[in-house]
């Protein structure tokens, strides 16, 4: 079961990269996620996990799985029946403007059936973090950086 979102962003790609890969402060900019922690320390690195909590949601535990740095990187869940993989990419397309690509691909024989149950939620939490990512993004450019 994939789920897709993406948006366009009038922000370097730099800029963006920075907010989408400071995963830690989501819970700041999406109310997709109300807690986020770094079981591992701070900073995207394969190998390092996270702790998120989402809104009706049960604590889930992600593991980076792979990191190509300023341009994106994928981190897995993993339950019994299920793996969920989730692809972040940071796409420049001029000086100034930049597309970020969310794909969730949830697999196995429970992933799948939670994936078609949850769909409508999944898609409505990448909406939430494609807005929240642009609005931070956007707004690094035109005001003091938090």
């Amino acid at each position: 079961m994939i789920t897709e979102g993406s948006v366009r962003i009038d922000a370097p790609a730099a800029v963006v990269w920075n907010v989408f890969s400071d995963v830690e402060r989501w819970p700041e900019w999406t109310a997709s996620v109300t807690r986020l922690v770094a079981l591992d320390g701070p900073g995207l690195a394969v190998g390092k996990r996270f702790e998120i909590k989402q809104p009706r949601m049960p604590k889930l535990v992600w593991e980076v799985s792979d990191v190509v740095p300023g341009a994106a990187w994928t981190w897995v869940q993993r339950s019994p029946g299920g793996l969920t993989t989730a692809r972040h990419d940071v796409i420049p397309e001029s000086e100034g403007r930049t597309t970020v690509r969310q794909v969730l691909d949830q697999r196995g024989p429970v992933g799948t059936l939670v994936g078609l149950l949850m769909r409508r939620m999944t898609q409505r939490y990448l909406e939430l973090e494609s807005a929240g990512l642009k609005a931070r993004s956007e707004q690094r450019l035109s005001g003091p950086s938090t």
